[in-house]
Formats: C-alpha cells, structure tokens, sequence
C-alpha cells in the first residue's frame, strides 16, 4: 500500500493555493479542470516529499449561478501537519500574509493556524523544539484549531 494524498474542499482556489505554496513553501505538482463535472483539483507537495500529495478540490457554482455547498467549519476533517526547518521563522512568515496564529510555539516546538478555508494545521519543529523566545512565549490562544 502506498499514501497518495489527503484532500479537502476549497472555497476559495486562488487564495488556498497561496497559502500552501506562498504561505508554507508547497509546489503545485499538478492541476485538472474538469468542465463536465464542474471541478478543478489542485495538487501540492512539500519539497522533502513532493509524492505525498495534498489535493485541493474546487466545486465549480451551479450552472445557474448558485453557490456551491457550504462545507461547514472542517472541524470534522482533523488536521493536516508538516515539519519545518524554524518554527519560528515560518510562524512570522504566515504571520506577516495576514495569517493568525491560533496556537503559537510558545514550546518552540508546535504551532497551529487554519488556512483560507479553516483547515487545521500543525507545524512541528524539525529535530526537537527551540528554546522558548518571545513573541511566542507570552502570545495567548486564538480561537480554534
């Protein structure tokens, strides 16, 4: 058995795929538009492991005109997680594109923010936690995650 890929539902394609790829450094590794089932389906990989996927599936408006359905808050949906080399660093990056740090490193080891569309994310430091440091350290909790 081999793991392919973890997708979730997208309203927003653009401003998702920026916060994977801009945000937390992920490359499109492929992309489909579906006409007849009114779909497209953006996937991303990290550049240590590019062929462990994740899938972005944007649902198209009804022919009509009419939104497509509402997924809810993606509480249901868990969390996706990624190492990284400073979680510090990264933390300040997705801080600095307007991203809220719902769980900051204040263990200089594991951070959560929710992208565009209110999916979890984990950030795990690399090789064991940082010592602690501020902003970090003092910043409380923000909402959910």
């Amino acid at each position: 058995m081999k793991y392919l890929h973890a997708m979730i539902r997208v309203h927003d394609l653009d401003a998702t795929g920026k916060f994977f790829t801009e945000g937390l450094g992920l490359s499109e590794t492929r992309r489909i538009d579906n006409e007849a089932g009114r779909f497209t389906l953006v996937y991303f990989g990290a550049p240590a492991n590019p062929e462990a996927e994740i899938e972005l599936t944007y649902n198209w408006p009804a022919a009509d005109g009419s939104p497509a359905e509402d997924y809810g808050s993606a509480r249901n949906f868990g969390h996706l997680a990624f190492e990284v080399d400073d979680i510090y660093a990264t933390c300040a990056h997705l801080q600095s594109r307007g991203v809220l740090i719902n769980r900051p490193p204040r263990d200089g080891r594991m951070a959560f923010v929710r992208s565009p569309d209110l999916i979890s994310i984990e950030l795990l430091q690399k090789g064991g936690r940082l010592p602690p440091q501020e902003p970090w350290l003092s910043m409380p909790n923000t909402g959910v995650w």
